[in-house]
């Protein structure tokens, strides 16, 4: 493996999205990543089906399209956890390794004695990451957290979706999982915190990431509105809450994002879109004053994109450096040139399927590329690998381990 990061080890302890999300970004930046899954089982999102995979002959296999999102580049062993002899493999595993990931309720590993402090005893430099969904402190840590509910709880699904008062309002989830990936986002940034830290201290330490705690922190700019004015912010649909225009609009044959970020680019806009007399209006000509009269803009903005195509729109918005955009499809997203040129889409050899398209890594390095190497692991895929290579164990010892139901 090559990468920033191709000199760390990762034992992955865990299943679903949040925390394998973390363990692939890890994955994708060069670590060496073992996952370890429940035998006959494995992940719980290898049973979040259909779609599966299809298999080079055509036909569906049992591999689901939603486990190989978030495990890329890692191994696959099968470890029975609630054994004495698993527990030990787990703490074999966990010694020869810098990062643990794990994402049980609180409390639960320590019951299997693979908690922090019994991970530190043997491996001090650990780094130890727990992902949660209300944290390892608090009245309510130790309830069960999904995306879904922290969605709900941390005020997300209040400010998302149409405006209440018009057909479809209400609140609304976001279209992917996104506190889970985001939770998945600050836990690979602590991790990376903590190995950085480590190189200068030695030390290793636990890491605390919630669900709950990361929506919370999501809210961004829509937190700082209500601290400063006292008012919970509303949903209002696709348009923006502190700049306007900055929305989508119906063009004669589609829709149009126009991103209108600051006055210059409002008045480029007016200037290519014939309407020059907006931005000379003092209740447009500012942010501030268009945000006031949002409404009014809005509606006077409506009838100048009924006029033109969204594809002559595009052009047009392009040629003057208006900030603009199509809204896609998923289909289209990967037909989009910027998009393949980018490598954003990715094939891998895959032991079930023959191959498996995969979304590429975002991250661009100079001096240490991103190389994607090792596809979504079938279920156990490297178990007799790990043990032999990793755990010095001989085939007779593996054998007596499958024999037992350990692995």
């Amino acid at each position: 493996m090559s990468g920033p990061l191709s000199h760390i080890k990762v034992l992955d302890l865990s299943r679903v999205l949040a925390a394998p999300w973390a363990a692939q970004n890890l994955a994708d930046l060069g670590a060496d990543v073992i996952k370890v899954e429940r035998p006959g089982k494995g992940d719980d999102s290898r049973a979040f089906a259909p779609p599966y995979l299809m298999g080079s002959d055509g036909k569906e296999t049992r591999e689901s399209a939603y486990y190989c999102a978030a495990n890329r580049g890692k191994k696959s062993i099968t470890v029975n956890l609630s054994s004495p002899e698993g527990q030990a493999l787990i703490r074999e595993l966990a010694s020869k390794v810098d990062v643990l990931i794990e994402n049980y309720k609180v409390g639960d590993l320590a019951r299997y004695g693979l908690g922090y402090e019994d991970i530190k005893a043997i491996n001090p430099g650990i780094i130890y990451c727990s992902v949660t969904g209300f944290g390892q402190t608090g009245p309510e840590k130790d309830r069960p957290g999904y995306d879904f509910m922290a969605q709900g709880m941390g005020g997300l699904m209040s400010i998302t979706g149409e405006r209440e008062d018009l057909p479809g309002g209400g609140p609304q989830r976001v279209g992917v999982p996104i506190i889970d990936l985001t939770t998945g986002m600050y836990a690979s940034i602590a991790i990376c915190a903590a190995i950085a830290n480590r190189a200068v201290t030695g030390k290793g330490q636990w890491i605390d990431v919630a669900l709950l705690d990361s929506c919370v922190a999501f809210l961004a700019n829509q937190a700082m509105n209500y601290f400063a004015t006292g008012e919970s912010p509303k949903p209002i649909g696709n348009a923006h809450p502190n700049i306007v225009p900055y929305q989508t609009f119906r063009t004669s044959d589609g829709a149009l994002i126009l991103a209108c970020g600051n006055d210059n680019l409002f008045n480029k806009f007016c200037d290519v879109a014939d309407c020059a007399h907006l931005a000379k209006d003092p209740r447009y000509s500012t942010n501030g004053e268009r945000v006031k009269n949002r409404e009014e803009i809005t509606a006077l903005l409506n009838a100048v994109f009924l006029l033109k195509t969204t594809r002559e729109w595009v052009k047009l918005l392009d040629e003057a450096g208006v900030a603009n955009g199509p809204i896609n499809t998923v289909e289209q997203v990967f037909q989009e040139p910027q998009v393949l040129a980018r490598g954003m889409k990715i094939e891998l050899p895959h032991a079930v399927a023959g191959t498996v398209p995969l979304v590429g890594s975002p991250m661009k390095f100079s001096g240490t590329p991103i190389t994607h190497e090792i596809p979504p692991p079938a279920l156990g895929q490297h178990t007799d690998e790990i043990l032999g290579q990793v755990l010095g164990k001989s085939p007779a010892q593996i054998e007596a381990l499958k024999a037992n139901g350990v692995v």
